[in-house]
């Protein structure tokens, strides 16, 4: 399964990340979508799945929840837009990660691209960074990888260039 990672496009989409897109079987979007116009954009090409976050509207949050828990493949994932990072999960994710570890946490929001493993948990932490133009970062990134079975691999750092 093929994924492209997104996050935080503040309303902001463009042909380079429709590209990638098409590459992809599926993909996920870590909230702040920030209009549907990107919603739309994206599920004409794959099937999206997503969690809402902080500035996306009423519109967005009856479409997309604040959590989002599902099985690719044999990985067990988990999405919350303010999650945090290993050693500094928000409360929010630190709950939700104690009920159940995933093998895959996925957050966004604070525009900053990690990957980075939680040794004490156990499990992958990926944040795409930002897409869109908004916001303090100066790169626009997202991530592609690859789950097979219950392997994540070939993860890549994608970079789309200065905002």
């Amino acid at each position: 399964m093929k994924i492209l990672l997104l996050s935080d496009s503040h309303s902001y989409i463009d042909d380079r990340i429709l590209e990638y897109a098409k590459n992809a079987d599926e993909i996920w979007h870590c909230g702040d979508f920030g209009n549907l116009d990107v919603i739309e954009k994206l599920e004409k090409l794959k099937p999206l799945r997503g969690v809402y976050g902080n500035i996306d509207g009423t519109e967005i949050r009856k479409i997309f929840p604040e959590v989002l828990r599902f099985k690719c493949e044999e990985v067990e994932v988990l999405m919350i837009h303010i999650g945090g990072y290993p050693g500094k999960y928000t409360p929010l994710a630190k709950k939700e990660i104690e009920e159940k570890t995933p093998k895959l946490f996925i957050s966004g929001h604070s525009h900053i691209l990690k990957a980075m493993y939680d040794q004490k948990k156990q499990l992958l932490h990926l944040n795409p960074g930002a897409i869109g133009k908004v916001g303090w970062h100066q790169m626009r990134t997202m991530m592609r990888f690859e789950i097979i079975g219950d392997q994540i691999e070939n993860l890549e750092i994608v970079e789309l260039g200065k905002k």
